[in-house]
């Protein structure tokens, strides 16, 4: 029986035999330049991505986000130990940041994200905070809220320090760091501490609302008399 060959994978778990969706982070050379974080949908037959991009309405290449180099080089350790150790999980080789273009897989990618997100205008003694209760989100969760706060306010400039990018920065460097393994972040909660109109609050899917209807319904028809 043959063996499956295993995909060929890049930077920090990306496969392009798999998905060409993906995320690159562009480190300069030099220590003064911002790093950049772009989402990428393609990629080419020679091993290169399209570059980055600060046009608005155009999805390929967009920036998410651009970072001081102090302040990633801050996040950039603890980020390489997540995400090498998600990948072991996964039989993945590990990665290492390097100068240049380094790949990220898409779900990491936007893991990643989130807390440039967090940090990109936060004051670098709370970026340990940060990191401590990105840490303490599960991986759903941080997909989540880069999913809600990419489509509001994606934009690596036009949507920094606006709605959700606010939130995200409030809920991930001022909320109490706790010594639990995971305690989820008051997310819903967050409309209190923004001047930027609320966030909206989800609700119940539609099995979720007919269980909750469900007593009532009995006890209506409990009350009402024999035929």
């Amino acid at each position: 029986m043959a063996i499956a060959k295993k995909p060929v994978c890049l930077g920090f778990g990306f496969c392009p035999e798999e998905s060409a969706h993906h995320f690159l982070v562009t480190i300069p050379a030099g220590n003064r330049e911002d790093v950049l974080i772009s989402e990428h949908f393609t990629w080419d037959a020679d091993g290169t991505a399209s570059r980055p991009t600060f046009a608005l309405g155009e999805a390929e290449g967009k920036l998410r986000v651009m970072l001081p180099r102090a302040k990633w080089d801050a996040i950039a350790d603890e980020v390489r130990v997540e995400i090498n150790k998600r990948l072991k999980q996964d039989g993945i080789k590990s990665g290492s940041w390097k100068t240049g273009a380094n790949p990220v897989s898409r779900l990491l990618g936007k893991e990643l994200v989130l807390l440039a997100w967090a940090i990109e205008e936060a004051d670098p003694a709370l970026i340990p905070a940060a990191i401590r209760n990105w840490l303490g989100l599960v991986p759903e969760e941080r997909w989540w809220l880069y999913t809600m706060t990419s489509a509001a306010t994606g934009h690596a400039i036009q949507g920094r320090g606006k709605g959700w990018r606010k939130a995200v920065r409030y809920a991930l460097t001022e909320n109490p760091v706790s010594g639990l393994s995971h305690e989820p972040l008051p997310v819903f909660e967050l409309q209190r501490h923004q001047a930027s109109p609320a966030l909206p609050v989800p609700t119940p899917a539609p099995a979720e609302r007919k269980a909750v209807r469900a007593p009532r319904r009995a006890k209506t028809k409990e009350a009402q008399p024999e035929r």
